[in-house]
């Protein structure tokens, strides 16, 4: 198991580094809430412990980024600030505990164990990521950056089949019998693929000339 710590109180993060080791547990350390959030993007961890009051940032700022990227990653602040209000506000932005300074090492290491086994324990989860787009087939909605995407069923049925083959040029053939029947005229595609342009960005879906559309995101 693999944890990261974000924090800037070095005498705390050498207290944690050595529990978690005596423990079994893994610590990677970052500083800042940027660097936080590219470590935690890198989906190498099983967890993170976030401060709030970091040096360039808020945690809270951190958790939002981190939510809105797809990241399902647990997350448990730990903090000094302890009023109803930042604990709402931590839960509220995707946090999954939230503990408050001066804590006890025990209850910490319960929490984490506690979150990494409600993590293994969960079905897998169904979602399409690519670039900054996420795709639940399940609930049938699209998100890019973290905001919702209206599309209709026709659009969402195209934006799915390139998003699941989001490694290779979708053929236009291919896309056509997909998504309209093989008897379909084969401009509706362009049109459908201009109607994705719109709502997701010019740069979302590449043309390959003679062959058929890649995804981008």
């Amino acid at each position: 198991m693999r944890v990261l710590l974000v924090e800037d109180e070095q005498r705390l993060v050498a207290t944690l580094r050595d529990g978690l080791r005596t423990a079994g547990i893994d610590m990677d350390h970052a500083r800042t809430g940027r660097e936080g959030l590219a470590a935690a993007l890198d989906g190498d961890h099983d967890l993170m412990i976030l401060d709030i009051g970091l040096p360039d940032q808020e945690g809270f700022t951190v958790l939002r980024r981190l939510r809105a990227a797809g990241s399902d990653l647990p997350v448990i602040i730990l903090t000094a600030r302890t009023s109803a209000e930042d604990t709402v506000r931590g839960l509220e932005r995707g946090a999954d505990d939230y503990m408050p300074k001066p804590f006890s090492f025990d209850e910490l290491l319960a929490r984490i164990r506690l979150r990494a086994r409600a993590r293994e324990a969960a079905p897998e989860d169904p979602t399409v990521r690519v670039g900054r787009c996420a795709l639940d087939p399940v609930t049938r909605s699209l998100t890019c950056d973290g905001e919702p995407v209206a599309l209709s069923p026709r659009e969402l049925q195209l934006a799915q089949l390139l998003m699941e083959h989001a490694d290779r040029v979708v053929t236009r053939a291919e896309a056509l019998d997909a998504v309209w029947g093989s008897a379909s005229r084969d401009n509706v595609l362009d049109v459908y693929v201009r109607y994705l342009r719109t709502r997701l960005g010019a740069d979302a879906i590449e043309t390959v000339r003679g062959v058929g559309y890649r995804f981008h995101g």
